[in-house]
Formats: structure tokens, C-alpha cells, sequence
């Protein structure tokens, strides 16, 4: 396709921001429907939640994201439902299928298998053996860089409400896992879509960081939110966003999303060591220690945060940084 009148370089910045103010929009629709998976999802209503034509929005969601809406809102509701079920949720499939916004067990089932190969109940019992596989991988010679690095750039403050519980976590790492209160942050936020690892670094180093530097907001502490499971959701559509916290005033410039990290009780491990091992960190977090805790994840998300001052050792090559998952009892 060939277009008979090209843009001029002047014309560049104004691209920019017509650019940055559709992904603020869509960033918007995509929040709308995660946090809504257990209702009916409209276009209309999502059409007036990014504030475009319910006219062409199905045509401008499926360009953008390279998939209809329908066909994103019924993956979201799979993966989401595959998350809980392998996080030792207590809910029955039935109950998780429900609050994916699934009608019946049945159609659950139906489309769950289609997609994962197996039932909901196999998949909830699978999930030890998946894991260990995946921690195998990592830490295996061979493991492929990108995905070991898979949640680089994150690390940081403290937070009251210590509730006592502390333990040691894999040797190598060395690191301590504290359940703590930690308070809700306002932030402003970039969003990635794509693999983790090195293009998520990437991410920080050629946009994040000038942002942040140009808007005055050095030093504030950073975040870091895979929302998605690259072991559960295809690694170029997992989403993240590289955060920072702001105040409560910030208002942004159109060029961020602005919202908000949940506080209240989370599991937080300090880890420092080489980028490449912090998928490893997560990973054994998550198989070793999280199961013998009498806690369980909730549905907020899991983050990692981190002074950007200190994050970094240049001279070690080492990274430090916390990282909190959202729990609460068995």
C-alpha cells in the first residue's frame, strides 16, 4: 500500500502524540475489561470507555491489538481463569469459570480445553509439574536469555504492618521473604506489549527513564507489573507496564497512563543478583516457598519495585529489587 502524500519531519512530534493518545485509550478499554471479565462485555460500552466511534471501534480495536475483541475478551477470560486455577486457589472450576464470565461449567470446559489441551481439573493438577519444568528451565544452561530475564527492572522502598512472617528463599539467590502492609501508590505508567526480558529493558532504558527524567520524577520509586504468564499467555501479547509513583496532583501530559497499586498484605522477597536469574527468583517464589506459607496469591497484581538510584550495581552487574505478591489465607 502506498500513500500519495508523505509526512514531513515537521510533522513528527504531533504523530507522536496522537499516537501516545490512542494508547491511553486502548490502555483504558484494556483495564475496563480485565477488571470486568465476570460481566457482559458491550462494544458500545467499551467504544465509550476509550471515547471512540461505536460505529468503527471494533475495526480500530482489531487493528491495534491484531485481534478482535471477542477474541480478546474470550483469552483474557482463559488466561485469567488458568492463572487462578494453577495459584492454588480454593474456588471450585465452576465458581472460577463464573467469575471469568463463562455462563456454564460446561462452555468453561469446552473452550478451555480447546485452547490448553486439557480440562480445568487436569490443569490445576498439573500445575506443580509445570512449574518445576519451568524452574528447570531456567535454570538450566541452555535456558533462553530473554525468557530468564523475563522480569527485569524492578526494586525498593519499606512499608509498615510487618506481620512476622520471614524465611530464607533458594540458596543461590539468597533472599528473605517478608508479609508486610504495603500502601497504595498513585503512578504514572508506560505499557509494553510484547516479550519480557530483554525487550522490556529495553523498554525502561530508551523510553521509560527519559520520560521520567524530562517530567522531573527522578529518584521516585519504580515499578514493574507483568500482567500476563508467559507460561499461559503467548509472549507477544503479554503486557507490562514500567511505573513510577507520583503525586497525588500528577496529572500527566497525555503521553502516560496514570492509576494506582493496590496497598495491603503481600509477600515482598529481597533480590539481588544478575537480571538474567530474577525469572528463576520468580519462579522459585512461586513453587517453593508460596505453597508451604498457608497463603495464597489474590487477584491483584504481582509487581516488583525499586530506587532506581541504587537498583543497579555496574561494577557487579547486579540488580536489586523486591518482589511482592498479593496474598492472602488459605
Amino acid at each position: 500500500m502506498t500513500f500519495a502524500e508523505q509526512p514531513s519531519q515537521d510533522d513528527a512530534p504531533l504523530r507522536r502524540v496522537a499516537r501516545a493518545e490512542y494508547a491511553l485509550r486502548m490502555n483504558r478499554v484494556l483495564d475496563y475489561i480485565d477488571a470486568h471479565l465476570d460481566t457482559p462485555l458491550e462494544l458500545s460500552q467499551l467504544a465509550d470507555v476509550a471515547n471512540f466511534s461505536r460505529l468503527h471501534f471494533h475495526r480500530i480495536f482489531a487493528a491495534w491489538m491484531g485481534e478482535t475483541l471477542g477474541d480478546y475478551a474470550r483469552r483474557r477470560r482463559l488466561e485469567v481463569a488458568a492463572q487462578r486455577l494453577a495459584c492454588g486457589s480454593g474456588a471450585s472450576v465452576l465458581a472460577t469459570a463464573l467469575a471469568c464470565g463463562f455462563g456454564s461449567g460446561e462452555a468453561f470446559a469446552r473452550a478451555f480445553k480447546l485452547k490448553f489441551g486439557c480440562t480445568p481439573t487436569a490443569w490445576r493438577a498439573g500445575a506443580p509439574e509445570r512449574r518445576t519444568a519451568q524452574l528447570a528451565a531456567l535454570r538450566a544452561p541452555q535456558s533462553n536469555p530473554d525468557q530468564a530475564d523475563s522480569k527485569h527492572d524492578q526494586a525498593g522502598g519499606g512499608a509498615p504492618g510487618d506481620y512476622g512472617v520471614s524465611s530464607q528463599l533458594h540458596r543461590k539467590n539468597n533472599m528473605q521473604v517478608r508479609v508486610i502492609d504495603l500502601p497504595r501508590v498513585r503512578i504514572a505508567y508506560h505499557r509494553h506489549i510484547g516479550p519480557y526480558g530483554a525487550p522490556v529493558t529495553a523498554f525502561w532504558r530508551d523510553k521509560v527513564a527519559p520520560w521520567i527524567q524530562s517530567n522531573g520524577l527522578q529518584g521516585r520509586l519504580c515499578f514493574g507489573v507483568g500482567h500476563d504468564d508467559p507460561g499461559v499467555t503467548a509472549a507477544n501479547k503479554c503486557r507490562y507496564d514500567a511505573c513510577v509513583a507520583v503525586p497525588d496532583d500528577f496529572r500527566g501530559n497525555g503521553m502516560v497512563s496514570v492509576g494506582s497499586l493496590p496497598g495491603g498484605r503481600y509477600a515482598v522477597a529481597e533480590f539481588k543478583g544478575s537480571p538474567a536469574s530474577i525469572g528463576e527468583a520468580w519462579m522459585t517464589l512461586m513453587r517453593e516457598w508460596l505453597p508451604s506459607s498457608g497463603l495464597q496469591c489474590d487477584e491483584r497484581p504481582c509487581f516488583e519495585q525499586f530506587a532506581p538510584a541504587s537498583a543497579l550495581d555496574p561494577v557487579k552487574g547486579e540488580f536489586s529489587c523486591e518482589l511482592c505478591i498479593p496474598v492472602r489465607a488459605l
